[in-house]
């Protein structure tokens, strides 16, 4: 069963972390197939709730983007060194392709022979020389065997076509050569003293007792084809080995890890039509036709703790989305087939989870209740966040009895673990819980820290403010920084230089210097972004 990924926000917090393991967990044991995954490096916060519940960190998820190995393309199509050229095109046929790569016994690439080429090699040589073996010159001439004393044969082809006695004077024949003839007495008395490698007779012909019994003696091995002179030598050469035809050793190849678009790209650049799959250890998988490009399937992905493309994986539009469990407004996120939306107005995503077990008559495990419990004690501040509903009470009460935990005092010591700001940069800070919004045209930057030492910060103010002003010349308008203390039970304020007025008109506070304190203000979810939007959208 194809896997489908569980995940949050990028910079995720402590809610995105866990929720994304505690609903992978409740979706595996309703017999789904799921894997959580992170967008982003994990705060302190998180990874002191992970080794306290000794729960594995996720693994880091880079982008969901469709890869080649997502392409319906020839998997497992390819041949090896020592089939015929015939095999080869009998296979190209077979199969509606116009290449095949050719590869030796670990599947390492040695070349990709296109059809083209095979006919460029007919037009533009002889091939007189054969280098095969006794059962694939049997296949070609669709011949009977008649003596074996060879499996392989590497020499000249000769068409015992000119009358006998010229043919013995102008063909000196070597042990090493070929020799296709019809019934001509001579001529074959004549190969078969010469102790040539192998006859081919044409036309189903067959030797007499004397030549029968020569030919056994000088250990002649000898081929009867039903086809006549001309065919069996124009059948005879597609007996040859393909990698006597090796032309391009060096092919222009795709890895399956590569991203769709990046391939298509470069082959619109190359004009190609076929390219050699190879893994990461060099072996090959295939073969991709840029008519297979069309055919493809989507990575499965469940959205949790967020529903905006802004805040989700790179390639999120090239993925299908199968459920979505959150408490934050809509984004703007569609999907081409109806699905599984669960989003409430509570504190936390682990409290709809909660409830999501309680409706699947689910057990939950002690380390899955003390990483929901941490969720909804983070994302509410011990429950004394506005945001905070009875749902999210009775979910932190029932799980903390699961789990065997104080909420209060593990609370405490959780939002203390994850509030030490010592020795971070100051970008990591910001960029610690940092989360984009669309605004109309413009786009809006907010990121909240939770601290109760504004003092160190405060330090290196405008190293934070330059640090914002950086991040709007990007593709922001708006950047806030909002420096949260539970203690006191407000935040102060940071914000770009631009969008000063705004912040101002948000927060209904004139003159509006560079971490001002504002009491009662900790949730960006209900207060924080709905005022700036407010804000953005009257002065547009």
């Amino acid at each position: 069963m194809k896997a489908t990924y569980v995940f949050g926000h990028r910079n995720p917090d402590t809610d995105s972390v866990c929720s994304a393991i505690s609903f992978s967990y409740l979706k595996n044991q309703l017999g789904e197939n799921t894997l959580p995954r992170v967008l982003g490096h994990i705060n302190k916060e998180s990874s002191f709730v992970l080794n306290h519940f000794g729960v594995k960190e996720p693994d880091y998820l880079n982008n969901v983007k469709v890869q080649v190995r997502d392409i319906h393309y020839c998997k497992d199509f390819m041949m090896r060194e020592l089939v015929s050229i015939k095999d080869v095109v009998d296979f190209m046929q077979e199969n509606h392709c116009t290449a095949v790569p050719i590869v030796d016994e670990k599947k390492h690439l040695i070349s990709l022979i296109t059809l083209k080429e095979i006919a460029m090699m007919f037009i533009e040589n002889t091939h007189s020389h054969l280098t095969t073996s006794y059962d694939l010159i049997l296949k070609a001439v669709n011949g009977q065997e008649i003596l074996r004393f060879k499996e392989e044969f590497d020499g000249e082809t000769y068409a015992g076509s000119y009358q006998s006695q010229t043919f013995i004077e102008k063909a000196p024949l070597k042990t090493s050569d070929i020799l296709i003839v019809g019934d001509r007495f001579k001529v074959l008395h004549h190969g078969i003293l010469s102790k040539v490698s192998l006859i081919v007779l044409t036309n189903h012909c067959t030797l007499d007792s004397e030549l029968l019994e020569l030919a056994r003696e000088n250990k002649v091995s000898v081929i009867s084809s039903s086809l006549d002179t001309y065919n069996t030598c124009t059948q005879i050469a597609l007996s040859n080995y393909v990698k006597t035809i090796i032309m391009n050793p060096s092919p222009m190849v795709v890895h399956e890890l590569d991203y769709l678009t990046d391939f298509v790209a470069e082959a619109n650049k190359l004009g190609h039509t076929n390219y050699p799959v190879l893994n990461n250890k060099n072996e090959c998988l295939g073969l991709i036709r840029i008519t297979d490009v069309g055919s493809y399937d989507k990575k499965n992905v469940i959205l949790v703790d967020h529903n905006n493309l802004e805040q989700s994986v790179p390639g999120i539009d090239e993925a299908n989305i199968v459920e979505i469990i959150d408490h934050h407004n809509l984004g703007a996120i569609g999907t081409s087939i109806p699905i599984n939306v669960r989003c409430m107005p509570v504190g936390c995503t682990c409290t709809i989870l909660y409830q999501l077990y309680q409706e699947k008559n689910v057990e939950i495990p002690k380390e899955i209740a003390g990483l929901m419990l941490s969720a909804i004690l983070s994302d509410t501040l011990i429950l004394k966040s506005p945001t905070t509903t009875e749902n999210d009470r009775i979910a932190v009460l029932a799980l903390a009895k699961i789990c065997g935990e104080d909420y209060e005092k593990y609370g405490y010591e959780m939002l203390k673990a994850g509030s030490s700001i010592l020795g971070m940069a100051v970008e990591d800070i910001i960029y610690q819980d940092f989360k984009s919004y669309k605004v109309g045209n413009e786009n809006l930057g907010i990121s909240q820290v939770i601290t109760m030492d504004f003092d160190s910060i405060k330090e290196n103010l405008q190293e934070y403010v330059d640090k914002l002003n950086e991040i709007a010349k990007g593709d922001y308008g708006t950047v806030t920084l909002f420096i949260t203390d539970i203690i006191q039970n407000g935040s102060y304020i940071l914000f770009n230089d631009d969008s000063k007025n705004i912040i101002e008109d948000s927060f209904g506070i004139q003159n509006l210097e560079q971490g001002t304190f504002i009491p009662d203000l900790v949730s960006r979810k209900k207060q924080m972004l709905p005022k700036i939007m407010e804000s953005l959208e009257r002065n547009s």
